[in-house]
């Protein structure tokens, strides 16, 4: 789900806790069943602009009105965050601009700061990279941008 595919009825009824109820579900279960790695899709809007805020905090960035989502999600990357070290996570976050594009399988990988408002990233490339976190981990309980090189 993100802000632009979903959820239909709109964010109003938008739990706040959601994202970090589903994060603990999540861990637990893994932790139970001895899985060890969990790499995930981040969100664009709580990436920091240049002057170091989240990009959802600048309404000239990002719409107010989704804002609620952006928090909702950016608590759940709090979680992951704050709990213990059991499984090693990853979330990888695509620029806003996400398309419809060939797999070139060639991608850059970024920290917290979001990157330039003119990058975009293949559908294709972002499954690219989440393959290869998954075969071959080289980032461990972080988040990272990633974009096309």
């Amino acid at each position: 789900m993100s802000p632009f595919s979903g959820p239909e009825q709109g964010f109003a009824g938008l739990d706040p806790e959601f994202f970090v109820t589903a994060a603990d579900a999540l861990l637990d279960g893994m932790i139970a069943a001895g899985v060890p790695r969990l790499v995930v899709i981040g969100l664009f809007a709580n990436l920091n602009d240049a002057s170091g805020r989240p990009v959802m905090d600048d309404p000239a960035a990002f719409p107010p009105e989704i804002r609620p989502f952006a928090a909702a999600h950016t608590a759940g990357l709090d979680r992951l965050r704050e709990r213990d070290g059991t499984v090693d996570w990853l979330v990888l976050t695509p620029p806003a601009r996400l398309e419809q594009a060939e797999r070139t399988g060639r991608y850059a990988v970024g920290g917290e700061t979001a990157p330039p408002a003119d990058a975009h990233l293949s559908y294709a490339d972002l499954a690219v990279a989440i393959v290869d976190e998954i075969e071959t981990p080289r980032h461990h309980r972080t988040r990272v941008s990633i974009t096309t090189r």
